[in-house]
């Protein structure tokens, strides 16, 4: 026990003496002291420092999930030449069911250190992280230094999972009080409300579980190493179910390998069609239900039983009808139907995308429940091209005299992302030059408007999806070629990978061309060139200044206005009646330019340089006077 500690402990014990028995008091301070007591202040675990042994643990445990087993390794690696180190602070980022929990476990065994689990999903009070104060009744300390007593050492493998479930309210923020838990240069000194001393908590393992990284602070993840766990394959889920599913559920279903005996082919239809998702949980309930049906035969036959193989054709017999859809690639090529490949949390997937053409007047529609970024996505595509319509032999207006529907099928899933740009525009070109796209080809990439081909990720999902499908042939950005390092051999060996930078290669290699090499015409061409019909409109002058743009007057019943609705023009002349003369008409005379060669506007901004020109005079001769009112309505119809 530290110092501190020890002094604390003490003190409360000569307060105690003093204490009646019967006091309310005096219990609130012996359970304070039971609690120093209690806690492994200085109780550390021994470690197996045994590296061979380690990855022998882990590879029984898991099948796969490299990358950690990889990082454990290293750290008893440099445990094992450091007397002193540090507690890692691990976050395994995956979806439900690909073993998070359980691979904590399998981290403890391996190190040799205890283990303890706490759940922080729905956590939303400070006090469950910290403890509460003592001056609160039934005070307690919180999660942390509770496991801690449970383990019964100082140095456990702590599983903190569903770190990203955790909310707040008016009570504080749980996440905010893990920063301290989490910090290596904080958590020496980790300070608990009931306890009021400093607890070390850089001797532990912090291993931390979620599901969405984004829902996590980031504060908090600045703290931790994420390791992302994507999912298990269809060859890794088919291996773990061999290795670790089948024989826990013929033990936990009271069977023997006498009684039931499992084929790869049942496997994989019940990975195929009756699951998807990313772990093997719902694998093994499919598992837990065969196991079920077959014991239950076994208990009717009695001294009958004979040995049951589990085939495809048993399956379907014991499961009922396929539950999913597996995708598989089209029968024969098409106009407008492209096959694409999507990622989604259960893996990668075969997408197709059809575009009809109609007679319309230019309007674009997309359905299949696609996202923000799919739609632009789509409009990317499209603009491509319109741009490039002079290659394609398409006419000048095309886009105005039809109309454009692009649908992903499957409109009850929800689909967003950028990597089906190329997957549209090849659609869209192969509806307007009606010609079909091959049924062999698969493609994934993001589009420019210049027709750049952008690396995606989930390449090695998409790649097993595409391998699954029966595709032949796979156009992949020339970016992602450094991901093909982590693509299974047999996937590499059976697909035609063609990297491709420009959308002009997809066209040529997607498309059921006779001569490909001379689908697009050579080069580059301008935009005016692309639409070019001889004819070239003048250059566009405004009227006005674009800084300034000038009021326009409202109009007047006589050219003679007066002058002050006009104070950018220079006022004109004006001869007005004398008193002795009330009936005498006011004349004004019209405006010219510095000149004097032609008249520029009258009073009331009407122009009369047509009128001038036609009568060989210098004057307006719309500027009548009001005695005229015939001229007046003559001049206000023009």
């Amino acid at each position: 026990m530290p110092q501190e500690a020890r002094d604390r402990a003490e003190k409360e014990i000569r307060k105690l003496k003093m204490m009646s028995p019967m006091s309310a008091e005096a219990t609130v301070v012996r359970n304070y002291i039971d609690w120093i007591l209690a806690l492994p202040w200085e109780e550390y675990a021994e470690e197996n420092h045994d590296i061979t042994d380690a990855e022998k643990i882990l590879d029984e445990d898991h099948f796969g999930l490299e990358k950690p087993k990889e990082r454990i390794v290293e750290y008893l690696a440099v445990q094992t030449l450091v007397e002193k180190m540090k507690g890692p602070i691990l976050c395994l980022v995956g979806p439900p069911g690909v073993g998070k929990t359980s691979l904590g476990k399998s981290i403890a065994r391996a190190t040799g250190r205890d283990f303890v689990r706490i759940s922080l999903g729905g956590v939303r009070d400070e006090a469950e992280i910290r403890g509460h104060r003592r001056t609160y009744i039934g005070a307690m300390p919180g999660k942390i230094l509770q496991s801690l007593k449970k383990a019964g050492s100082g140095n456990p493998v702590f599983l903190l999972d569903e770190v990203d479930k955790m909310s707040m309210d008016f009570r504080g923020d749980p996440s905010s009080a893990l920063l301290e838990v989490l910090d290596p240069e904080q958590n020496h000194t980790f300070g608990d409300h009931y306890l009021d001393i400093d607890y070390d908590l850089s001797h532990v393992m912090f291993v931390c579980t979620a599901n969405v990284l984004s829902n996590i602070p980031r504060p908090l993840q600045d703290r931790m190493e994420i390791i992302q766990i994507p999912g298990y394959i269809e060859g890794e889920k088919l291996q773990i179910a061999r290795r670790f599913l089948v024989p826990k559920q013929i033990e936990a279903n009271g069977l023997r390998d006498e009684y039931i005996t499992f084929s790869d082919a049942a496997i994989l239809e019940l990975i195929r069609y009756y699951t998807r998702e990313s772990g093997v949980r719902s694998l093994e309930r499919e598992l837990a239900s065969i196991c079920r049906k077959v014991a239950r035969e076994v208990v009717k036959a009695r001294d009958k039983v004979g040995l049951t193989r589990v085939t495809p054709a048993k399956v379907r017999k014991l499961l009922g009808v396929h539950k999913y859809r597996f995708g598989k690639a089209e029968e024969e090529d098409r106009v407008g139907v492209t096959t694409g490949l999507a990622y989604t949390e259960v893996g990668g997937e075969l997408l197709q995308t059809e575009v009809s053409v109609t007679p319309g007047k230019g309007k674009v529609t997309v359905t299949g429940r696609l996202g923000d970024v799919m739609q632009e996505s789509a409009t990317a595509a499209l603009s491509y091209i319109r741009s490039r319509a002079k290659q394609l032999g398409l006419v000048r207006d095309f886009y105005s005299k039809i109309d454009i529907h692009i649908h992903v099928p499957e409109g009850a899933t929800p689909k967003d992302g950028p990597s089906a740009g190329i997957t549209m525009a090849t659609s869209i070109a192969s509806a307007l030059t009606r010609v079909p796209v091959k049924s062999s080809v698969a493609m994934t990439g993001e589009i420019t408007l210049r027709g750049r081909v952008l690396p995606i990720g989930g390449l090695k999902e998409k790649m097993i999806a595409a391998h699954r499908g029966g595709i032949e042939t796979l156009l992949i950005p020339k970016e992602n070629e450094k991901d093909l390092a982590e693509i299974p051999q047999n996937v590499k060996r059976d697909l035609e990978i063609i990297p491709v930078e420009h959308m002009d290669e997809v066209l040529v290699n997607a498309l059921a061309l006779d001569d490909p090499r001379g689908f697009l015409r050579e080069g580059d061409h301008e935009f005016e060139d692309i639409f070019d019909t001889g004819v070239h409109p003048p250059p566009f002058t405004p009227r006005w200044s674009a800084v300034r743009p000038r009021p326009r007057p409202p109009l007047t019943p006589h050219c003679h206005s007066e002058p002050s609705r006009w104070p950018n023009f220079p006022a004109t002349r004006s001869t007005r009646p004398s008193s002795s003369s009330p009936s005498s008409p006011r004349t004004s005379q019209p405006l010219r330019c510095r000149n004097r060669s032609r008249v520029l506007r009258c009073a009331s901004a009407c122009t009369c340089t047509a009128t001038a020109a036609a009568s060989g005079s210098t004057t307006c001769a719309t500027a009548t006077s009001r005695s005229s009112p015939a001229a007046a309505t003559k001049h206000r119809s023009r």
